[in-house]
């Protein structure tokens, strides 16, 4: 619907703009919201993007389909007050210890109370107590600085199809939780961090273990070894001011380095590791004709969610461990020796856009013989705490390379952040005897994008291969659902359960919109160009590796295959 609005005596014409909000945000005009989000149903519950026609109404703007000739107005006394009223109401029933919170200066709450010079409330508080949920490894849900806006509801419902929390009771009692008031922990949670990153308050938080890694760093028996996601390197700046797709990975370096860590990798290392092993995997099942699609394993949000949701498609996913782990019991295996001889115990912490990599690195397959391929995980929002607590002024620091022999990667491994890396980088290396430069570059502007299914095939020694990528875990179901019922049909299936890819992981910097996540997979598609290695099998330290430690050790990088060799 095409045609113009009056807002604020300002003739403002309007095309594809879904409601009145964006109508008036496209006016330059900052209404404030809630429970607004461009990605999700309109839901408005909060009103705070409230204004008055001409015939003296109050609505939503959020919830009006605009109108041609429609008239509004913004700041009037009746919305002025009203405005501010609903924001009292709101912070009285709010658990109001700012100076404590970790979302001090980054609250929306906080931030509008201050914008519209809120001081006194007038009001008692409405809702009562609820105790804290720490149930989860990755996340902490407070429903005492919950203000009933439904984001957390909707993105685990409308984006992630899990519905792991929903409204609960009615009136001054509601709230939001899991089925029954459960813990978070009890229900089919797939600890992708999403509800977190929606959240306009500290009422759904990352679960901060930045004490571990301080209580390791001083501890002089133990060797720290630090690794770095691909998505990190684009997303931390912009805790530090800087844009979206930035890359600091330099600076990160140096700043672990600041705080104690003895060495510093590159987690895009050990993506090139997954590609070898993987792309092999897939061969295998492909000339064998056995379970296909092969879905990739790289995701922990996207596993968890499988085997909640698809238990018979479970032998569908690689064997191959993510990344992460891989890097870990690589790392495990290569100081083991060394370790023993100076007396010392290497300890991994990974550096995680991703809260679900916490509880990856806690499940029971990742440990062997007491000793886990990863022992702390940090995300992005946690790693910008640990700096600012170190006092280091992170715009100042001098960037440092990353540490040998696990600090190059391809750039195959590095647009592993972003949704489509891993197909593409896994189709690289079984085209990598085609030099047919023009059908590579049509594949993988096929797969690359923020399209919630991608879809691409191309000829691999006669056969036509069909490969598919998907972000987002409701359209991850709506494809298994299509696969079973024998609607379509792939080889090889690359999951991510955040919108995006790993640049959206629910530990990264917020805001997190969409303009967010396509800068920092620019970002990473910038470090894949200007990378001197383009594919994983032609990174020489990568195939040093497999001649060497990994020779008689490739169950180290799989899962399931671990207890068929201890057998």
């Amino acid at each position: 619907m095409k045609g113009t609005m009056i807002i604020d005596g300002i003739r403002v014409e309007f095309d594809k703009e879904k409601n009145v909000l964006e109508v008036v945000r496209k006016a330059g005009i900052d209404l404030p919201t809630f429970c607004y989000h461009s990605e999700l149903s309109i839901y408005g519950a909060c009103r705070m993007c409230i204004v008055e026609d001409k015939w003296g109404n109050i609505f939503a703007a959020c919830s009006q389909l605009p109108k041609n000739g429609m008239e509004v107005f913004t700041n009037t006394k009746k919305v002025q007050k009203y405005r501010r009223t609903i924001l009292e109401m709101i912070l009285a029933s709010h658990d109001r210890d700012c100076t404590t919170c970790t979302r001090t200066g980054k609250c929306q709450l906080q931030e509008l109370a201050i914008r519209f010079g809120i001081k006194d409330i007038r009001f008692n508080p409405m809702r009562k107590r609820y105790p804290i949920d720490r149930s989860s490894l990755s996340i902490i849900r407070n429903p005492n600085k919950c203000i009933l806006c439904g984001d957390c509801v909707r993105v685990c419902e409308e984006v992630q199809g899990v519905g792991a929390l929903s409204f609960v009771h009615r009136g001054a009692d509601m709230n939001v939780a899991p089925a029954f008031e459960r813990d978070i922990a009890e229900v089919d949670c797939v600890n992708c961090g999403q509800c977190r990153a929606v959240c306009p308050t500290a009422a759904i938080i990352i679960k901060n273990d930045n004490d571990k890694v301080w209580e390791v760093v001083h501890d002089k028996s133990k060797r720290v070894v630090a690794q770095i996601a691909p998505a990190v390197r684009v997303a931390l700046g912009e805790e530090f001011g800087l844009e979206p797709g930035e890359v600091t990975i330099g600076k990160i370096v140096a700043a672990l380095k600041r705080i104690g860590v003895d060495e510093v990798y590159d987690t895009a290392f050990a993506a090139d590791m997954t590609v070898i092993e993987e792309s092999e995997e897939f061969l295998e099942r492909l000339e064998a004709g056995e379970n296909l699609p092969l879905f990739t394993s790289c995701c922990p949000g996207w596993v968890k969610f499988a085997e909640n949701q698809f238990p018979d498609m479970v032998g569908n996913i690689s064997t191959c461990k993510s990344p992460q782990q891989m890097f870990g019991a690589v790392i495990k295996e290569y100081y083991k020796d060394i370790d023993q001889k100076e007396g010392k115990e290497t300890i991994m912490i990974s550096v995680m856009p991703c809260t679900a990599k916490k509880a990856e690195a806690a499940r029971e397959e990742f440990v062997n013989n007491g000793i886990k391929d990863v022992d702390i995980v940090i995300t992005t929002q946690e790693l910008a705490l640990l700096i600012r607590e170190a006092g280091i002024n992170f715009d100042q620091l001098e960037e440092e390379s990353f540490d040998m022999p696990f600090g190059l990667a391809s750039g195959s491994g590095i647009i592993f952040g972003a949704t489509g890396g891993v197909a593409e980088a896994v189709v690289t290396r079984l085209l990598k005897d085609k030099p047919d430069h023009k059908t590579k570059d049509i594949l993988f502007s096929s797969v690359r994008g923020m399209d919630n299914i991608k879809e691409a095939s191309f000829n691999l020694n006669g056969r036509e291969i069909k490969i598919a990528v998907v972000h987002g875990l409701k359209n991850a179901a709506e494809l298994v659902k299509g696969i079973k019922a024998g609607k379509i049909y792939y080889d090889f299936v690359e999951v991510m359960a955040c919108p995006g890819g790993c640049i959206a992981g629910g530990g990264q910097p917020i805001p997190m919109n969409l303009e967010t996540r396509k800068e920092r997979a620019k970002g990473l598609y910038r470090l894949d160009r200007t990378s001197h290695i383009k594919s994983s099998d032609t990174n020489p330290l990568i195939m040093s590796l497999f001649e060497g430690i990994l020779k008689e050790n490739r169950e180290l990088l799989h899962v399931h295959k671990k207890s068929e060799v201890e057998i």
